[in-house]
């Protein structure tokens, strides 16, 4: 929350807030009851901090210090992160002064609403990292191309063992950087062990990595999830994609995916089709360096550092 005098960003302070789908009845009126006290909660923190605006990015918690702001007429400024804004996001945006979203295909799903797209807002490290950097941090071979795998904090287990199964036939052309996350960590850890020293020596293997900014700096092709970060960190890397939508939950992955095939800049590759499919597809554009390129020139066009300033000059124009 941004106070009114010197724009200086305010303690942390707690709002309660509940999911209203997709629960239980039971659940559903206990949500209720929390939204009402967040909404209190809300009303309070705007009279002690007397706020010009406020930025909200999603999450029910959102909905009382919405409510909050629209009482007091505080402009409001959303920001969605992927193509499509998911429940919340969809009411937030009935508040909203302004919406902000990572591209312009995001109007079509706030009719009569202005969408102004910012660009994804990039953390510092992103955007101080350059391949050679990357290349010396890892210890790469600059003449072998690097492929990138990870899923996410606790990662994505079908491409964590995909990966696995076929890291023989891959290691031929690439040395791999490969981020597991904490769920498969312990099986890939025993698998990697059982490698021989020829295959690890071009293979690195990681939980979690502090250093991702410098990874995809790096790398020259990447193998993931469809997140929202891949709408800001592969476009400012001119980064070229394999990306593989989680399956078990709503179509947001799955339209982040299609954005970014539709314009040149990535191959989707499902779920059910990873053991089969992986290692032909990464291979058939690794070795495919007129079409490598086609990709990174067209994933680049997509790409902008201004996002978090974009965002943060909007917000201030809305408090005026």
């Amino acid at each position: 929350m941004i106070e009114a005098e010197g724009c200086q960003f305010a303690t942390y302070h707690t709002v309660q807030a509940g999911p209203l789908h997709g629960v239980s009845l039971p659940r559903v009126l206990l949500s209720l009851m929390l939204l009402v006290i967040g909404t209190l909660q809300a009303v309070a923190l705007f009279l002690r901090f007397r706020p010009n605006g406020v930025f909200l990015t999603g999450g029910w918690v959102g909905l009382p210090v919405a409510l909050a702001g629209t009482v007091f007429r505080v402009p409001i400024v959303i920001f969605v992160p992927d193509i499509e804004p998911g429940l919340t996001l969809k009411v937030l945006g009935r508040f909203a002064r302004v919406i902000t979203a990572t591209t312009e295909a995001t109007q079509a799903f706030f009719p009569g609403k202005k969408v102004i797209a910012t660009g994804y807002p990039l953390r510092e490290s992103v955007l101080e990292a350059t391949r050679e950097a990357g290349q010396q941090h890892f210890h790469l071979e600059t003449a072998i191309p690097t492929l990138l795998v990870f899923g996410g904090s606790r990662g994505a287990r079908s491409i964590n063992r995909a990966l696995m199964a076929n890291i023989g036939n891959l290691l031929q052309d690439l040395q791999v950087i490969h981020v597991t996350g904490s769920l498969d960590w312990p099986e890939m850890q025993g698998l990697y062990q059982k490698l021989s020293p020829e295959l690890r020596q071009h293979y690195q293997l990681f939980e979690y990595l502090h250093e991702m900014g410098l990874a995809m700096a790096a790398a020259d092709l990447v193998v993931s999830r469809a997140g929202a970060s891949t709408l800001g960190e592969f476009p400012y890397f001119g980064l070229p994609s394999v990306l593989v939508p989680y399956p078990h939950a709503w179509r947001y992955q799955k339209v982040n995916a299609d954005w970014l095939v539709e314009r040149g800049a990535a191959v989707r590759l499902d779920d059910e089709k990873l053991n089969d499919e992986l290692v032909p597809v990464v291979r058939g554009l690794i070795t495919n360096p007129v079409k490598l390129q086609a990709m990174r020139e067209a994933v680049h066009r997509l790409g902008t550092a201004q996002g978090a300033e974009n965002i943060a000059q909007l917000i201030a124009k809305g408090k005026t």
